[in-house]
């Protein structure tokens, strides 16, 4: 068994559900909470150790992973401490709020012979295997073109927690904290991005951070994708549209989970769609989100093939936010990947 410590009773609910429906590989031993009242109401029957201090949970030696599920800023440090502490990490989006932290979880991770897993939930559902089912098979051909849609409505309530909506605690907007699932979708899909170019405001509410962006990635495939997003829509909405050679690929509107529920695969050749729909059928099932996710992080600690998110990815993501920033700050297209002596490799804080 994989002896896990949740720190963090907010996200950390949604965390501990999947790990309790992998009870072969993983076993939740503590959940962290300044608030044990938190911790309480998650609780149902588990038997875990409700703590108080992310350090008992450090100090354990039965513990294997840390599960990070605090807010932004408390990221780095908490995966830091983990990894000094000789425990594989999960973290929660963002990793960091810098390419400067990446590099130094990255050198931490080596040093301690440890993995880091960010978490990129979205990859997993029945519609994203049976597109990857496609790609593998030949069905699709190249990516031309992907549209990206986050269309999400954030209120008042939503921001009446102190930390968000500012630089100092959500360390970002809407490009941040709510695209960046999408965006990790759009490279999963269609690979590399090579430039960014970027608009971003404040239309919404009154916040220090954006609420909305409109974004274009050149690929290093050469297809051109885009990305809107807003926190102002009437409900919310996740649809993604990916137009390959062969076939385009639609989502519906499911804001969370985009591959659980049905997406369409339209063959541009019609004669093409027997074969399609015959593959689609063909395409082996995987369970959703936060369970698909861990499923690969329990594989990988095993040592068997798997297709968990990497450090690497979490890494390429955080260049990304980089870029968008940089992008909407200054107008200029920004290359990728963001080397050291990019101006915001230091962070992108104003």
């Amino acid at each position: 068994m994989i002896n896990v410590a949740i720190i963090g009773a907010g996200i950390g609910a949604q965390h501990l559900d999947a790990l309790e429906r992998l009870d072969r590989t993983f076993r939740v031993a503590a959940v962290v909470d300044q608030n044990t009242d938190r911790i309480e109401q998650i609780r149902q029957n588990s038997g875990f150790r409700a703590l108080t201090r992310i350090q008992d949970a450090l100090d354990d030696p039965t513990v294997d992973v840390i599960d990070i599920c605090l807010p932004p800023h408390l990221h780095v440090p908490t995966t830091l401490a983990a990894l000094a502490a000789g425990k594989h990490v999960v973290c929660e989006k963002p990793l960091a709020t810098s390419m400067r932290d990446v590099d130094r979880i990255t050198a931490a991770a080596r040093n301690a012979g440890k993995h880091v897993f960010p978490v990129f939930q979205y990859r997993w559902g029945p519609s994203l295997a049976q597109l990857r089912h496609l790609q593998r098979a030949g069905q699709t051909g190249a990516v031309q073109t992907a549209a990206l849609e986050t269309h999400w409505s954030r209120g008042a309530d939503y921001y009446a927690v102190p930390w968000r909506g500012t630089w100092a605690g959500e360390r970002g907007g809407a490009v941040l904290g709510h695209a960046i699932h999408n965006h990790d979708l759009l490279t999963h899909i269609a690979g590399d991005i090579a430039w960014v170019s970027a608009m971003t405001t404040t239309r919404v509410n009154p916040i220090e951070t954006e609420d909305c962006a409109a974004i274009c990635f050149g690929m290093a495939s050469g297809a051109l994708c885009t990305s809107n997003i807003t926190l102002g829509a009437a409900t919310d909405e996740t649809r993604l549209r990916f137009v390959f050679e062969k076939l385009t690929a639609t989502s519906g509107t499911e804001p969370y989970a985009p591959g659980q529920t049905p997406w369409s695969f339209v063959a541009r050749d019609p004669a093409d769609q027997a074969a399609i729909d015959a593959a689609l059928a063909a395409a082996a099932a995987e369970p959703t989100g936060f369970e698909g996710f861990f499923a690969e992080v329990g594989k990988a600690l095993r040592s068997e093939a798997n297709s968990a998110v990497t450090l690497k990815d979490g890494a390429a993501s955080i260049g990304l936010v980089t870029a968008i920033y940089h992008a909407a700050r200054t107008g200029q297209r920004v290359a990728l990947p963001i080397r050291p002596d990019h101006p915001l490799y230091e962070g992108w804080l104003p």
